[in-house]
């Protein structure tokens, strides 16, 4: 409970928001931030979430993973899919279709993961690679299945009802969810994974356990941007959640700095920001040199701050009073060894 009392520094946090908020429903209602630089905007949150789920598989507990895009795109099509066919603008549908975007991608996730969790390092990347490649296969035939889904030629109709009120709050929660969930013990034994996996078994954490539930958290909260990213651009299609999409996911976490959820918030959004405006800059060229500009930005920032921009460090305000984490780390050790 201590990272959730209304103390000094829980108040700034919240008032800074809510001045966020109104700052950003000004310029976009005055339309000094257009109609297309609100959907970056978007994108930008929505990637957010997303890249935060990587970040608790990859940035906290230390699985490498290069098939998060695939759970991003299960969740947009289940969502989608539930919503086009229920929903039909229904405020109720849309937050059920998120829910189940989100169950659908974790569902998934227990199910490779438990399996293939068991493998390290750089053969769990070429596992998950070859999981998001089955995934993008899939959704090319999908249409075989369930008509709706539309295959290789993609899939709309589903209600656009993800505006920024809704695409914020779901950001804001995610954010505030992770910033919980990091500071407690089950982060914390995500982290002594990360650090060392044989030491932290010896010390009696379930490694395969800790590592099977920040795997389909993290997928889930990809699914949940899928879902959002649904309902919010008109048109799904295959290509949207290649490996290409996977390696976004991947420099964000990476250039933010492992282990810092400050890091992928603000690497989230200024990596958007900053594609689009390449994509203006060098139009059709961004386009065919794609992944060799992707390759030279990580190389440059892995030679220049190895420890990402960050370097895992966190903004004060996103940081549990440490006396309180303290106390409730010392209540979990006297719970532990009270039950031992």
């Amino acid at each position: 409970m201590a990272g959730v009392r209304l103390n000094k520094k829980n108040v700034m946090l919240i008032f800074g928001i809510l001045i966020l908020y109104i700052v950003l429903k000004i310029l976009l209602i005055s339309e000094i931030i257009n109609p297309y630089w609100q959907r970056v905007l978007d994108q930008a949150l929505i990637t957010t979430v997303g890249a935060l789920g990587l970040s608790l598989i990859y940035g906290f507990t230390g699985q490498f993973s290069l098939g998060h895009a695939a759970f991003f795109g299960l969740g947009a099509y289940a969502a989608g899919l539930f919503d086009k066919t229920f929903g039909q603008g229904s405020i109720l549908f849309f937050l059920i279709s998120l829910i189940i975007g989100a169950a659908f991608a974790g569902l998934v996730a227990l199910i490779f993961g438990l399996p293939i969790l068991r493998l390290r390092s750089d053969y769990l990347g070429i596992a998950t690679l070859g999981f998001g490649i089955i995934v993008k296969v899939g959704m090319d035939n999908s249409s075989k299945l369930f008509t709706d889904l539309g295959g290789a030629t993609g899939m709309s109709g589903t209600p656009q009802l993800a505006t920024f009120d809704w695409v914020f709050l779901f950001t804001l929660l995610i954010i505030v969810f992770m910033r919980n969930y990091v500071y407690s013990s089950y982060g914390r034994a995500c982290t002594s994974v990360r650090e060392d996996e044989i030491v932290a078994d010896a010390m009696g954490i379930n490694t395969t356990m800790i590592k099977v539930q920040a795997f389909v958290l993290g997928c889930a909260l990809a699914g949940l941007a899928g879902g959002l990213y649904a309902h919010r651009y008109p048109f799904l299609h295959p290509s949207s959640f290649d490996f290409l999409k996977s390696f976004d996911f991947l420099l964000i976490v990476v250039l933010g700095g492992l282990g810092s959820i400050t890091g992928t918030v603000i690497t989230a959004i200024g990596w958007v920001f900053m594609l689009e405006f390449l994509r203006f800059a060098l139009g059709e060229t961004f386009i065919d040199f794609r992944g060799v500009i992707y390759a030279l930005i990580l190389i440059i920032a892995i030679i220049l701050r190895p420890q990402g921009i960050f370097g895992g460090k966190e903004f004060t305000l996103l940081v549990p009073n440490p006396l309180s984490v303290s106390s409730k780390g010392r209540e979990d050790a006297h719970g532990d060894s009270d039950s031992k």
